[in-house]
């Protein structure tokens, strides 16, 4: 169901002022990342932007209809469940690669036999650690074997599991796949300066399946961190699709009524962690008191209604509305600035304390949790890092405190979020053997009301010991030229392949 809406109603265009948006006769659209991409391996980064190459590069097995929720026949045309933890699938003939290598089983049995090895250092295993190993029954035929039953296993092949050329991934491994991707997907990348510029073309061998042949030649994409310079690029017309506009600006371009705006509701969450385990040493985020006094310290609703805007709302549980098995009825922390100061003073900081606090987007959305953590006491030295550097320092057990945001790789299961953060990864930074049960034992039963009941546990669990405090839903805005056609999904993932123009 589509749940986005068009701001500005049709755009007009018959205006003196507006810019000449030349590239619907060269058939390229041009947008701009705001973040550095690190790698377009898709197995070598966990960010949005790297999603977005996955799914128009690449493809997976499964495919599943946005509009629908069905799942389709992607680079598999059939598959069956042998038993609880063998799927056999059988493979699409006549696909290419973009390097002209043929698909065939022998790539499925190597993508997979590669990420799921632990020792190659894929960077989000909760993508791929549910599967064991893979074997070719013959040329078109193979059986993923997992480890235990994992009932979001097809929403996973659908999803950011992508498949690989064997031989060109044996040669020149993540770091020749991030310089020059291979694919079969119905972009081809034919330019790519890391972290800075992205020239997607049309592939035109493409095979259609249930993605179809892109619908524009071209995609070209430049990192523009500034959002002012975005739209200053997009007035002169040298940038035709403006993707995570922020509210403010996005309602200021709404009301030029010349271009289309849009607003869509998002998979993503966001959410402050909190060191609670003592990696980062001994901080006051091993106090369970001073953790629910930042619950209570920070007005939520107040920042959603002044900039988050949109379709967003606060949430009190670790995970999206929108994915299954996300229990919405856990009781969260009220604003309450009295009663976070009562806990601090319990906790033995009756005058507070100075902590570091990290985050690498949305800086007002920091800099407003911020100003209601001081008021209670608690003083935040921001440290705004670029997401990479953020991720790996958090992995590394070096971050007492910080406000980030998970996509859940537009997984409509809440095992892609809570397996990610609490089943003593990386980025656990709670570490409760408790909650590693219960959400193991939910990501191996095929039992949909024994998922939903241990699902539920965990998460009361980790909002009543505030190892988190979760804070909202995110929306996204994009901004269009009048001659583009595209319309958003509630997944937040932006398909260049549906780009086309009016």
């Amino acid at each position: 169901m589509k749940t986005w809406k068009l701001l500005a109603g049709t755009a007009l265009c018959a205006s003196l002022s507006a810019p000449a948006f030349a590239d619907k006769a060269s058939d390229t659209v041009n947008m701009a990342f705001n973040k550095e991409l690190e790698t377009a391996d898709v197995y070598f980064n966990t960010a949005r932007e790297g999603l977005l190459l996955n799914h128009s590069v690449w493809d997976g097995l499964l495919y599943r209809d946005p509009d629908t929720g069905e799942y389709k026949g992607n680079l598999a045309t059939e598959w069956t469940w042998i038993d609880d933890v063998t799927l056999e699938l059988k493979l699409r003939e006549g696909v290419t690669f973009h390097n002209g290598e043929p698909f065939n089983a022998d790539d499925v049995v190597f993508t997979v036999n590669y990420v799921t090895d632990p020792e190659n250092g894929v960077k989000n295993m909760a993508n791929v650690g549910w599967m064991d190993h893979a074997e070719k029954v013959d040329d078109y035929t193979v059986r993923i074997i997992l480890g235990a039953p994992f009932p979001a296993a097809e929403e996973f092949l659908a999803g950011p599991v992508a498949m690989y050329p064997d031989e060109y991934y044996a040669e020149v491994g993540p770091s020749g796949m991030g310089l020059k991707p291979v694919g079969t997907g119905p972009f081809k990348v034919t330019e790519l300066e890391p972290g800075k510029h992205f020239v997607l073309e049309r592939f035109e061998d493409y095979y259609g399946g249930p993605k179809g042949k892109a619908g524009v030649a071209k995609v070209d994409i430049r990192t523009v961190p500034d959002t002012n310079t975005q739209i200053a690029e997009f007035f002169n017309g040298t940038l035709d699709f403006l993707w995570n506009m922020p509210a403010d600006q996005a309602e200021k371009l709404d009301a030029m009524g010349k271009y289309q705006v849009v607003n869509a509701p998002a998979m993503r969450v966001g959410y402050i962690t909190m060191d609670a385990a003592g990696r980062a040493g001994d901080t006051p985020m091993t106090d369970q008191r001073v953790r629910e006094a930042v619950y209570h310290a920070i007005d939520r609703q107040a920042i959603v209604d002044a900039l988050v805007k949109g379709s967003s709302e606060v949430i009190d549980t670790a995970c999206s509305p929108a994915q299954f098995a996300c229990d919405q009825s856990v009781e969260g922390y009220e604003y309450d600035p009295e009663k976070a100061k009562e806990l601090l003073a319990e906790a033995g900081y009756p005058d507070g304390f100075d902590i570091d606090f990290y985050a690498y987007r949305n800086r007002p959305y920091a800099e407003a949790i911020m100003g209601f953590l001081g008021k209670v006491g608690i003083n935040a030295n921001l440290n705004f890092m670029q997401y990479s550097a953020l991720r790996e320092k958090h992995r590394k057990g070096e971050v007492p405190m910080a406000f980030l945001t998970w996509g859940s790789n537009s997984v409509a299961d809440a095992s892609a979020i809570t397996s990610e953060f609490f089943t003593g990864g990386p980025q656990d930074d709670a570490r409760d053997q408790e909650v590693i049960d219960w959400i193991e034992a939910a990501d191996s039963t095929n039992d949909k009301e024994e998922r939903q009941a241990l699902y539920s546990n965990a998460l009361n669990k980790i909002t009543s010991e505030a190892y988190w405090v979760p804070l909202w839903t995110y929306n996204v805005n994009y901004v269009m030229s009048p001659e583009m056609e595209f319309t958003p999904t509630d997944d937040e993932l932006v398909r260049f392949f549906s780009f086309g123009w009016k």
